[in-house]
Parts: structure tokens; sequence; C-alpha cells
């Protein structure tokens, strides 16, 4: 049995997966060697001095670190006491082992611009990477989008920081469907399921371009227009469902191409968006009344 180390969105905790599932659809959290009791696989973790928290869940085990060691420095030697101690025949939860806790949520739903997306609102954190899923194949970073996908009439879903987009195909309407999605997002979450897995999200060229260590390399201009987009636009399509990325600024058409995702995507409105509001405002901002946007999915 070989442990496959994998690296999350939080550089403080680890994943070590298993080859094969290790619980059936339980989740574990321990937070000391005393909550351990019901896992002596976390209890053996606990005896290493940097280890904060033990997650035990599906194929994996997450472990977070205390700061005073950094994980390349020790990660293949957790690995191979994992094996070790699983190889000897360890247990790793035993069979009557309680789950952690549901967590109990709210959701609720909010129309969005878009007739077609509705945008389902959660009181916790969801991801820090902003991820829009176009098909189920697409979605293999994101098990509740998986899930989402097997209703028939979802035709794309966007997850943010506290909320989920769905839209949906014309073929049905929102009063049917609503309060199904809604508790189905609820359920999922507060069973433990894994809302998006950010080790797992592909970096596309745009959304590398917003990204710090590759914002000093771009031409003055992009990099105000991105500030702009930053802190004026993307928190007013936020509340609106949905998220827009800077793809290019081209200096000799004074031309901005931009991404709309989420609600905003196919959104009727989004062209008046785009021309009143966000084209006026970098006109203002940049004092340049050449420039024009384009959509290059509107």
């Amino acid at each position: 049995m070989k442990i496959s180390i994998k690296e999350t969105q939080n550089p403080t905790i680890l994943k070590f997966e298993f080859p094969d599932f290790i619980t059936q659809n339980q989740n574990f959290e321990f937070k000391n060697i005393d909550e351990a009791k019901n896992s002596p696989l976390a209890q053996q973790l606990f005896y290493l001095p940097f280890v904060k928290t033990v997650y035990i869940s599906g194929n994996f085990v997450a472990i977070e670190r205390f700061s005073i060691v950094e994980w390349p420095d020790v990660q293949d030697a957790v690995a191979e006491q994992i094996e070790g101690f699983v190889n000897n025949g360890g247990v790793i939860v035993l069979a009557d082992a309680a789950p952690a806790k549901k967590q109990p949520i709210s959701v609720y739903g909010e129309t969005t611009p878009n007739p077609a997306s509705l945008k389902f609102v959660v009181n916790k954190a969801l991801t820090k990477t902003a991820a829009e899923f176009k098909n189920l194949d697409e979605a293999k970073p994101s098990p509740l989008a998986q899930e989402l996908f097997k209703f028939h009439y979802v035709k794309e879903v966007f997850i943010a920081e506290n909320y989920i987009s769905v839209t949906k195909y014309d073929s049905i309407s929102w009063d049917e469907i609503t309060l199904e999605l809604r508790t189905f997002i609820k359920q999922f979450i507060e069973n433990g399921g894994t809302v998006i897995d950010e080790s797992q999200i592909e970096k596309t060229e745009k959304q590398e371009k917003q990204q710090i260590k590759n914002f000093d390399t771009l031409d003055n201009t992009s990099q105000q227009i991105i500030n702009i987009l930053e802190e004026y636009v993307k928190p007013a399509v936020a509340a609106d469902g949905g998220n827009i990325l800077f793809d290019s600024y081209d200096e000799n058409e004074k031309r901005v191409k931009v991404v709309l995702q989420g609600a905003c995507n196919g959104c009727p409105s989004s062209t008046f968006t785009l021309k009143s509001g966000i084209e006026n405002m970098l006109k203002d901002m940049l004092n340049d009344k050449d420039i024009v946007v384009e959509a290059l999915n509107g």
C-alpha cells in the first residue's frame, strides 16, 4: 500500500491519500489525542509535536501542522509512518466510531439579473478560489458540482467564496426546483460533503494573469485595469452571483477583454453592464475616452 502526498490550498494542511476508501461516507476531525480515542492512527500521529489537527475522510488523512516545521522537511517521514502503521495492521478508525457532528448551516436563494441563474448563499466559507463548471467532466474538482449535474435541469455551476450559482435549462421554472436544490445543497454541506478541492483546480491563463506573482510583469495600464476590476467591479458582480476575469488589454486598439462567469455569463443585461457600467468606469478612471470593453464569452 502506497500513500500519495497531495498539497491543498492551505499551506499548513497536507493530504495523505490512500489507493482505496478508508471511511464509508464518514468524516472525522480530531484536535488532540484525547479526541482521537476512536482513531488509533490519529492518536499515533499526535505524538508528532507539529501535528495540530487530523482529518480523516473518504480516501485520505489530512494533517494540519503547527508553524514549528515546514511540510517539505517532514512530509515523507509522515507518509512512511502512516504506511508502516497501516501495513502492520494498525486500525485507522474504530468500526463503531461516531463521525464528526453535523455543522448546521443555512442556505437561501437569491435571484440574479440572469433569469436562468439563481444564487444559493451559504453562511460559511466554501472556497478561496472561484471556479466555474460547464459540464460534468469539468466538475472533477468539485464533488458538490458533480452531484448537482445529476439533476437533469442543471446546465452550469459556479462556486465562489460563500455561494453557489446554478444556471438551469429553459425547460423548467425556478418555482419547480428551487426548494429541491436549496435542500440538497444544505444537506450535502451539513453532512460533511466536499464542496470543492482547491488543489485540483487547474489554473487557467486568465486566472494566472491576476496572481500577484505575474501581476508585476504586466504593463501599467493592465495593472490599473485589474485593480479597478478587483476593487470596484468584482464586488458588484459577486452580489449578482457572478465573477469577472481580466483577459487582456490591447494598447493599439484600446480594447479590454474580460471573461464573465457564473450568473453574469449569458445574462441579457451583461451587454448593458459592460458598456454603461464597466466601460464608462474605465474611461473615467483611466482618463481615456477611447477604451472599449469586450466580453469574450458575452
